[in-house]
């Protein structure tokens, strides 16, 4: 095999799904409306909350966050992702697929820890409500938004250069729906040990760590709920905190699937299956599962459509 140094190699050809050439359109199509509708519900959540001054405390705003999260993770995969499915594969440039893989670790490690966040805020104001707004003041409330963020930025600069460092040889072809780590490590003909120990220690603390710290706060959160009196708030709480649950189960999940063994035995078709689920199914369903079913969204959401009627109007 002819070997390649890394400034060699100026582009990758992304496949997607090209090895089902017979579902290419029907996918296009597929993948089109839910890249519409994921972007439509959370534009429409953003606005909401950024509208309502009322919607302005820590639940919201958190919401808010994860919505604007959401909508860049989409954008950063989809549309290559459409392109990829209306014509078999795509040429990507380095630069280009360097930053893909920079955006989709950003808001990948940003959600981990938003999602952290929020269930520490549905505890505090569930398990301790007399406290809560001393638990969650805004100083707090910052601090969790500013970790979450920064903690992105540094593990995807950190991540994206160390693979982007290793010399790539052999084929170009990149046999996934983008250019995550995973992908571009199996490019790679240099020994990535050290790197997958890092993605491993990395998964712990940036997956593990927060999903372990989600499930003891619902714990806690459900224990309030059994001490509900009334039959139909707990049964609401319980649907609440059974779609929460789901949504962080699928998100982990299939990331822990994913990172914790970069060059796994998985087949590239079970590879491509995890990315879709926390990169095209939760930015699909968590403005459903958090937002949109909530009747204060629902009310803010009125009170704006009727103040753009009355505008009009006059």
């Amino acid at each position: 095999m002819k070997r390649q140094n890394q400034s060699s190699v100026v582009e990758f050809i992304l496949l997607g799904f090209s090895s089902f050439s017979d579902l290419q359109e029907p996918l296009f199509w597929v993948f089109l409306v839910i890249h519409l509708v994921t972007l439509m519900g959370n534009a429409i959540i953003i606005v909401i909350i950024s509208l309502d001054k009322s919607l302005h405390v820590p639940m919201y705003l958190f919401l808010l966050n994860l919505s604007v999260v959401e909508v860049s993770f989409s954008s950063v995969i989809m549309p290559e992702m459409l392109v990829v499915l209306s014509s078999e594969k795509t040429v990507m440039s380095f630069v280009s697929c360097f930053a893909q893989m920079y955006f989709i670790i950003l808001f990948g490690v940003t959600e981990c820890f938003l999602l952290g966040a929020m269930a520490y805020d549905r505890f505090a104001a569930i398990c301790h409500p007399l406290n809560y707004p001393v638990i969650m003041n805004k100083r707090v409330f910052m601090t969790l938004i500013m970790f979450s963020w920064i903690s992105g930025i540094i593990e995807a600069t950190v991540g994206t250069t160390w693979v982007f460092s290793f010399p790539f040889c052999g084929t170009n072809e990149i046999n996934h729906i983008s250019c995550e780590a995973p992908a571009m490590l199996d490019l790679a003909c240099a020994d990535t040990f050290l790197l997958e120990v890092h993605a491993f220690i990395a998964t712990i603390l940036i997956n593990m760590v927060p999903s372990f710290l989600i499930l003891l706060s619902y714990i806690r959160i459900l224990y309030a709920i059994l001490k509900m009196p009334s039959s139909t708030g707990r049964q609401k709480a319980f649907s609440t905190c059974a779609s929460h649950l789901t949504s962080v189960c699928l998100f982990y999940g299939t990331g822990n699937m994913t990172y914790l063994q970069l060059k796994s035995g998985y087949s590239p078709e079970t590879k491509k299956l995890m990315s879709l689920v926390y990169s095209v199914l939760i930015p699909l369903l968590n403005p459903l599962i958090y937002s949109l079913r909530n009747n204060e969204m629902k009310r803010a959401l009125i009170k704006i459509c009727q103040r753009k009627v009355f505008l009009h109007t006059v």
